[in-house]
């Protein structure tokens, strides 16, 4: 494994923080919601022993900042994020394509790369993304988020988080106490809680009511793993992707952990995650 460089990468409104390490083909991880590229950190150094690991932080989140005021999110900007920082650390649109893990809204931007940059995607694995408007029951996912929106207009922070955990599945997931967790990992969690409010206001919406072009999808089906979470697949965040996978045809490949697996259990999550790259097919 190389050594990790840290660096900055100017795009349209706003300056992206990125960290490379390793050498080999280009892998880029796109963390979702609040989060930003120290969600990675357990899985890096295994990945880097065989590919050019690219991680960063999504506009808007931590040491990646916006030009001016924050605004909405949109999709479509997300995904040229990631295409630049494909290009940036490749070999601009002559390089190879890159191999794409995304989860949560990181997996939206990664659906929506492929669909605009087929051919700078060599496998994406699309972890649990939470577009809900393929869900057979769209209207109740729809109000869902609504409700954790309005919650956070009206009753802050601490009661958004409440709701949202609890209707995701995710309520066993919270954090030790910030005492208790090591330096690197407190810094991340300090980072994700400064990161929620813009995350409720600006990103929220725009990612969980994104609709997927599943006709686009299914023309590059065969460089798509739909992903979930062994223990959160039947929650809400990881429903919209069996429903994606049933169009293109291939199975759910579950991964260990729930949403956020690759940091709950990022030596297995990785090892797993490697063994798919190498099929380059599902």
């Amino acid at each position: 494994m190389g050594a990790k460089t840290v660096n900055k990468l100017v795009v349209p409104g706003a300056t992206l923080h990125y960290e490379v390490t390793g050498s080999g083909p280009v892998l880029l991880l796109i963390a979702g919601d609040g989060a930003d590229a120290g969600v990675f950190t357990g899985m890096v150094g295994q990945l880097a022993a065989e590919y050019t690991v690219v991680t960063y932080d999504p506009r808007g989140n931590s040491r990646s900042r916006y030009d001016g005021d924050a605004t909405d999110e949109r999709v479509r900007q997300s995904a040229e994020d990631a295409l630049a920082l494909i290009d940036v650390v490749g070999d601009g649109a002559a390089g190879e394509p890159a191999y794409v893990f995304g989860s949560s809204s990181g997996a939206i931007t990664g659906l929506e790369l492929i669909t605009r940059f087929p051919d700078r995607v060599r496998m994406l694995v699309a972890h649990e993304p939470p577009c809900t408007e393929v869900l057979p029951d769209a209207d109740d996912a729809r109000a869902f988020f609504g409700e954790v929106y309005e919650t956070y207009r009206t009753d802050g922070l601490t009661a958004a988080d409440v709701v949202f955990m609890m209707g995701t599945g995710m309520d066993g997931d919270a954090m030790p106490p910030l005492e208790d967790l090591l330096p690197e990992y407190r810094e991340l969690a300090e980072r994700m809680q400064a990161n929620a409010a813009n995350f409720y206001e600006h990103k929220l919406l725009p990612f969980t009511r994104y609709e997927p072009d599943l006709d686009a999808l299914k023309r590059v089906a065969d460089r798509i793993v739909p992903a979930a979470g062994l223990d959160s697949h039947a929650h809400l965040p990881g429903r919209p992707i069996e429903v994606i996978a049933n169009h293109l045809g291939w199975p759910v490949v579950l991964f260990p952990g729930g949403h956020g697996g690759y940091s709950s259990h990022p030596g297995p999550f990785a090892t797993h995650l490697a063994h798919l790259l190498k099929t380059d097919t599902v």
